[in-house]
């Protein structure tokens, strides 16, 4: 790629207001087809800031060897996940890919490896909740995967890259939940707002006052935080989307929660806005 392939990619993304940044609890698939409180929540925080030119996902669902961009036209929709309604695979979000985009991802991101996709698409974890957003599908939407291979560490530094996108109209969604254990689901209470075990409760409590206080590094060191975050976190994909979006946080910031609540016992839909 030369000097005027990038500067023609560059031209696609004028300098704009720098774009806030979101972290989204995406809990349970059918959320995409249900009206609750939490997407209430996605639609609100759209409405709540300028339109994207484009928009940038880390979802949970990518978990790769390695760190990949999907890069192309038309992003199909893919129903990763088993055991619910057909009207939830039904659910088409046929929103355009930016390949113009991907590419200057890969190039932002170097020196680190990372490739153009062409087989993925969108994962629930992106469309299930960039739909209430907008719903017309007609912001082109790109994934970056999380390599499964690095560190908490890592992912911060890695996102921190991606900054200079924000100037760009390019809206940047972290989609996962901090608090994600299936395996303790309390199935009683699977929609009950408000229901959580006690160390979910104390998981909760921790990483708020962490976020409000701006204490990052004890969110990235979250393996050393206690038992809860143990039963909160027992695998890191659902948790590195946060991280992703912290590490594009800039000091003077705002952060605030939405979407705050426990949910099923072991689940948590909190979602942040950084600027």
């Amino acid at each position: 790629m030369n000097l005027n392939d990038l500067q023609n990619i560059s031209d696609n993304f004028q300098s704009t207001q720098r774009m806030p940044v979101l972290f989204l609890g995406h809990g349970s698939p059918m959320n995409a087809i249900e009206e609750n409180q939490f997407v209430q929540g996605f639609r609100k925080a759209a409405t709540e800031i300028p339109k994207p030119n484009a928009i940038l996902c880390i979802s949970a669902h990518w978990y790769t060897a390695g760190t990949y961009v999907t890069a192309m036209d038309m992003p199909r929709t893919i129903h990763d996940f088993g055991g619910f309604p057909k009207a939830l695979f039904d659910v088409e979000y046929p929103a355009p890919g930016s390949p113009e985009l991907a590419k200057e991802t890969v190039e932002i991101l170097a020196p680190v490896l990372v490739e153009e996709d062409h087989n993925w698409g969108l994962d629930h974890g992106a469309w299930s909740v960039i739909k209430h957003m907008y719903p017309d599908a007609d912001i082109p939407v790109i994934q970056l995967s999380i390599d499964y291979t690095k560190p908490p560490q890592y992912h911060f530094d890695l996102a921190q890259k991606l900054n200079k996108l924000r100037e760009k109209g390019i809206l940047i969604i972290g989609s996962g939940n901090i608090v994600h254990n299936l395996r303790l689901i309390d199935w009683r209470n699977i929609n009950t707002v408000g229901a959580g075990w006690d160390w979910a409760v104390e998981a909760r409590e921790k990483t708020n006052n962490w976020l409000l206080d701006g204490n990052f590094q004890n969110i990235i060191d979250y393996q050393k935080q206690g038992t809860s975050l143990q039963y909160a976190v027992p695998t890191p994909d659902h948790y590195l989307p946060l991280v992703y979006s912290l590490g594009l946080k800039n000091k003077s910031e705002e952060l605030r929660l939405f979407n705050d609540e426990l949910i099923g016992g072991s689940l948590s839909m909190t979602s942040v806005r950084i600027g």
